[in-house]
């Protein structure tokens, strides 16, 4: 019983953290795997510098962000994968079930984006469905990849027992907030982000979560994955 209550009192803690709608701004700002200084996340949050660090303080206190010092300046960042597939869950739980989600971000955002360090949006959901069609993603019991996808994607450059060699959960399903279906987290999502960006099929905003498909991106997606955009 005192472990039971321990852990949802600590549950409880964190969604109170999570909850207030600055601490949140600041956050889901994070979601796009860049770090950013206390002044970046006031404007972000719309308070006050010295808020702001208030804020941040109580945020990391409750393990959700940490803390790099790097000369004068103070970079925080979610505290891993993680808080980061928990912060998109809430969205997904925060939309409904019932209704499709219709936001006024950009089509962009919608279409492509990070979800911490790896691809998020209409195009990850796509590819999470194709691999499962060409038998290079299993999802039962749990995800892993096949033979044949092990060489499909070594082709690609991604090594899949290196991958699997990280100190993180392999892969995933982790539902997409604004396509209500899955697309891959984990090391192994991460992995096809980093190919992405490599092979210029993808650009990343500075500033935003936003990816941006681009000429090449499209051909060569279609090419090896059979995708259309």
């Amino acid at each position: 019983m005192d472990a039971e209550f321990s852990a949802e009192t600590a549950v409880s803690r964190i969604a109170a953290a999570i909850g207030e709608p600055a601490r949140a701004r600041m956050l889901y700002c994070l979601l796009d795997g860049h770090a950013r200084t206390s002044t970046e996340l006031a404007l972000v949050a719309e308070v006050s510098p010295s808020t702001a660090s208030v804020h941040l303080g109580h945020l990391k206190d409750r393990g959700l962000v940490r803390v790099l010092a790097q000369g004068k300046h103070r970079y925080y960042s979610l505290e891993g994968a993680h808080t980061a597939a928990a912060l998109e869950a809430l969205m997904v739980a925060a939309v409904g079930p019932d209704n499709r989600f219709v936001s006024n971000t950009p089509q962009r955002l919608r279409a492509a984006r990070t979800c911490y360090d790896h691809i998020a949006g209409t195009i990850a959901v796509a590819l999470h469905d194709r691999f499962e069609e060409l038998g290079w993603l299993t999802t039962a019991p749990s995800y892993d990849v096949s033979v044949v996808g092990v060489q499909a994607l070594a082709a690609l450059g991604i090594d899949i027992d290196a991958t699997r060699a990280l100190r993180r959960r392999f892969a995933y399903a982790c539902v997409d907030w604004s396509e209500r279906r899955p697309h891959i987290g984990g090391a192994l999502g991460a992995a096809l982000l980093k190919v992405a960006l490599k092979r210029k099929w993808v650009s990343q905003d500075l500033d935003s979560r936003a990816l941006r498909v681009t000429r090449a991106g499209y051909r060569e997606i279609e090419f090896h994955f059979g995708v259309r955009l």
